[in-house]
């Protein structure tokens, strides 16, 4: 059931070397190897080569990606905010 206030989230890849995700808060963060994003659904984490966002829709909330991808990872909801235990708070703490 969607909680007030919370958008859809929706992952199409496809191939595993595009996609589009909506659902999307921020881009946290982005290198060939890992893409990081705040979604409706907790932080994103997707790990591969040669990505890249090739689209974002801010208003939307939408971001396309390329690239081979090798996995998608979600943490725990609000660990961009720095919370107890969230991960940017474990990567920089």
């Amino acid at each position: 059931m969607e909680e007030r206030g919370m958008r859809n989230h929706k992952i199409s890849l496809f191939n595993r070397n595009s996609g589009m995700i909506n659902g999307v808060k921020e881009v946290v963060s982005f290198d060939l190897n890992e893409i990081i994003l705040d979604t409706e659904q907790g932080l994103l984490m997707i790990h591969g080569e040669d990505l890249h966002v090739t689209r974002l829709t801010v208003e939307k909330g939408e971001v396309e990606i390329e690239g081979l991808v090798d996995s998608m990872v979600y943490s725990e909801q609000g660990g961009i905010k720095g919370e107890k235990g969230g991960l940017l708070r474990r990567l920089f703490g």
